[in-house]
């Protein structure tokens, strides 16, 4: 008997780099994972601790408070008026990027390919494969899709192009307008990953749905603005249509936000000031770790957006840099090839420990140099 026989799950592949790092006294710095350790803000705790909308089915799309709040923190941060009816509720934004394809293949069963930037989150890809649909990855140059080289065939075929712009990993800036205005030109939906849009460093933060809202969906997350990646809650917008057809098919597949993190996340989306706090410490954090391995001889330059960084040393595979960064700091990172074997050669560091462990670590880099 053969079938589909899922891959290991990439960071559960990294016991022998942790074996290394739990060989210093003070144990291993996680920085593998994107696993944000800061508190969140306490409005928002205390409102699930009233756990209102606990005995009630909750709207599958959301609540009216929960999209209201939504739309006004798109128009107040990212300057785009929306109306409620624009956007739904999803369970964290890995749930929707992982189910879109199938969904969006029910729909046009005609079309069976996802469309993904070549060094990426690893969810896009698994999502095809997952609606048992072809994936194939788009070159980048200069941490940018570029668009002209995607094969006709297989923009005929294509359900979806993904964006993903501050690009975990590499924390490039993609040219958002252009992607827009291809995927209108070629009839491709454009999903665009957003979840790290404010936690941009070298502009302001940006989306997708700046210009226009036709053939494009923005993806947010609350996980990483607001420090609660353990509520799973997130939302999606854009195209009135598009989001009219995923609202109803994930209605029927039971796909509801709990009431009580709906209110809850409601809150969150009101209040910018911990965001910008979180701004502070994750850009002084990226800075510490840049200048130490830059001077361990690691070329780590703090990224346009995002809260990791992109490390390569010239002639170095990345899981090789990864054990030597565990072996002579204690830090606990990502191999590139995790992300597409276009970054083999590089490690993702996220800068999400408090920074007392950061410290050490750049300064057992220092000592090592």
């Amino acid at each position: 008997m053969s079938g589909f026989v899922p891959p290991p799950y990439p960071y559960e592949r990294l016991e022998a780099v942790r074996e290394l790092a739990r060989r210093h006294n003070d144990g291993p710095i996680e920085c593998s994972i994107g696993t944000p350790i800061d508190a969140p803000p306490q409005i928002v705790l205390d409102e699930l601790a009233h756990a209102r909308g606990v005995r009630g089915y909750p709207p599958s799309f959301g609540s009216p408070q929960f999209r209201e709040s939504c739309a006004s923190w798109l128009e107040r941060r990212l300057g785009v008026p929306i109306e409620a009816d624009e956007i739904a509720a999803c369970i964290g934004t890995k749930e929707f990027v992982a189910s879109l394809a199938g969904y969006l293949h029910l729909r046009s069963p005609e079309r069976d390919t996802v469309l993904y930037p070549a060094i990426s989150y690893p969810t896009y890809a698994m999502g095809a494969t997952l609606a048992g649909l072809r994936s194939v990855p788009v070159r980048l140059v200069d941490g940018r899709l570029d668009l002209e080289s995607i094969d006709p065939s297989d923009v005929a075929r294509a359900l979806v192009l993904w964006s993903n712009s501050p690009s975990n990993p590499t924390g490039y800036l993609d040219d958002l307008e252009a992607v827009a205005t291809w995927g209108r030109k070629h009839g491709v939906l454009v999903a665009s990953d957003e979840c790290y849009a404010e936690f941009t460093w070298t502009t302001t933060p940006q989306t997708i749905l700046r210009w226009g809202l036709h053939g494009v969906l923005a993806v947010h997350s609350i996980s990483k603005r607001s420090n609660l990646a353990g509520i799973r809650a997130g939302f999606y917008a854009g195209d009135p249509e598009l989001v009219r057809y995923l609202r109803l098919v994930r209605q029927h597949a039971g796909l509801m936000v709990p009431g009580p993190v709906q209110s809850a996340v409601a809150l969150a989306y009101q209040d910018d000031e911990h965001v910008d706090q979180q701004r502070a410490r994750y850009l002084n954090r990226l800075t510490l770790l840049s200048r130490a391995l830059e001077g361990y001889g690691v070329s780590a330059p703090v990224p346009e957006g995002s809260f990791y960084l992109w490390c390569h040393r010239e002639g170095t595979d990345g899981w090789a840099l990864a054990s030597e960064l565990a072996e002579v700091a204690g830090l606990v990172t990502s191999p590139g090839e995790f992300y597409g074997s276009d970054s083999a050669n590089f490690v993702r560091v996220a800068v999400v420990q408090p920074d007392e462990r950061l410290a050490v670590a750049a300064n057992r880099l220092d000592e090592a140099r």
